[in-house]
C-alpha cells in the first residue's frame, strides 16, 4: 500500500512531525510512505475561479505552484494522511490552503455526477495540541469530517494527541494514538 502523509506543521522537528514520525513508523515494512512537507512547498489557497471543474481526470487548478504537482501525489497513493498542529482550533494555514485546492479533484458536487479522483481512499488527520482534546480541538474534527464528505474518501477518524509541549516527551499516549491510527489506515 502506499500512504502519502501531508505534514501541515512549519516545524520540522516539532510535536507533529514526531507523531507523524511514530506513525510512519508503525506502517513501514510492507507499505511505501511518501511524505509531503508542505513548509517546502508553494501552494497557495483557491481562488474560487472554478477553471479546474474544466478538466476531468486530472487537478485542473489555474493557480502557478506546486498544488497540482502535490494533488497528483495524492491521487497516487493508496492512502492519504494529513498532520497538523492545531492553530486557532484548526489545521495551519499551509495545510488549509492544500485543502482548500481539493476542491479541484471534486466535480458535480452534490450533484447525480458527483465525483472526485480520491474517492473511497482512506484518510486520517492526526493533530497535534497544546491542551485537552475537549473544548479545544473539537471544532477541526467537524471540519475534517466534511473534508472527508466532499472528498468521498473514507474517513478513518481524527487522532488527537493531547498535551504536546516537547517532542521528546509524547511517549506511550502518542505511540498508543499513532498505532491505532496506523491500524485504521492499513486495515
Amino acid at each position: 500500500m502506499k500512504i502519502v502523509t501531508i505534514m501541515g506543521s512549519p516545524h520540522e522537528d516539532g510535536n507533529t512531525a514526531t507523531a507523524l514520525a511514530m506513525f510512519e513508523k508503525h506502517v513501514a515494512g510492507e507499505n511505501e510512505v511518501d511524505r509531503i512537507d508542505l513548509k517546502d512547498f508553494e501552494v497557495n489557497g483557491c481562488q474560487g475561479c472554478f477553471a479546474c471543474q474544466q478538466t476531468a481526470g486530472a487537478p485542473g487548478c489555474v493557480v502557478p505552484d506546486d498544488g497540482n504537482d502535490l494533488l497528483e501525489r495524492v491521487m497516487a497513493a493508496d492512502a492519504i494522511v494529513y498532520a497538523t498542529p492545531l492553530y486557532m482550533w484548526g489545521v495551519t494555514s499551509a495545510l488549509h490552503a492544500f485543502l482548500e485546492r481539493h476542491l479541484s479533484l471534486v466535480s458535480g458536487y452534490m450533484s447525480e455526477d458527483w465525483n472526485s479522483l480520491i474517492a473511497g481512499k482512506p484518510a486520517a488527520l492526526l493533530v497535534a495540541c497544546g491542551g485537552p482534546v475537549e473544548g479545544n480541538a473539537d471544532v477541526v474534527q467537524i471540519v475534517f469530517e466534511r473534508v472527508c464528505t466532499y472528498a468521498k474518501v473514507k474517513p478513518v477518524g481524527t487522532f488527537i494527541v493531547p498535551r504536546c509541549t516537547i517532542p521528546d516527551e509524547l511517549g506511550e499516549e502518542a505511540e498508543g494514538i499513532t498505532s491505532k491510527m496506523a491500524d485504521g489506515i492499513i486495515a
